[in-house]
C-alpha cells in the first residue's frame, strides 16, 4: 500500500481562491510576453496622433487654397480652414487618446484583479 492519499476536490472558497489564483497567474504571463509590444504601440500611437492631427489640417488648408480662388472674400479662408482643420485634428487626436487610455486602465485593472 502506498502512504499517499488520494487528493480531495477543492470546495467552496478553496475552489474559488485556486480560480483566482490561476487567473492572476495566466494574466501575469501574457503581460510577460508582450512587453516588447508596450514600445511599439506607444511609438504607433505617436504616429496615430501625429496623422489625426496632420491630414485634417491639410485638407482644411486644401479647402481654405480652392475656396480663396473660387470665392474670395476680404477674410482669408485657407487660414479659416487652416484652423478648422486643426481643431477637428486636435478633437480627433483626443478622442484616441481618452479610448486608448480606457482600454489601457482595463487592462491594468484585470491584471491587478
Amino acid at each position: 500500500m502506498s502512504d499517499k492519499q488520494p487528493e480531495k476536490p477543492l470546495k467552496g472558497k478553496s475552489q474559488h481562491l485556486a480560480r483566482q489564483v490561476g487567473t492572476k497567474a495566466e494574466r501575469k504571463l501574457r503581460a510577460q510576453r508582450h512587453v516588447d509590444r508596450t514600445i511599439w504601440l506607444g511609438l504607433g500611437m505617436m504616429g496615430l496622433i501625429g496623422w489625426s492631427v496632420a491630414v485634417p489640417t491639410l485638407i482644411g488648408a486644401a479647402l481654405g487654397l480652392w475656396l480663396d480662388a473660387h470665392y474670395p472674400a476680404s477674410f482669408s479662408w485657407t487660414l479659416t480652414m487652416l484652423i478648422i482643420g486643426l481643431f477637428i485634428g486636435c478633437l480627433n487626436a483626443w478622442h484616441w487618446v481618452v479610448k486608448e487610455h480606457k482600454e489601457m486602465q482595463e487592462e491594468q485593472e484585470d491584471y491587478n484583479e
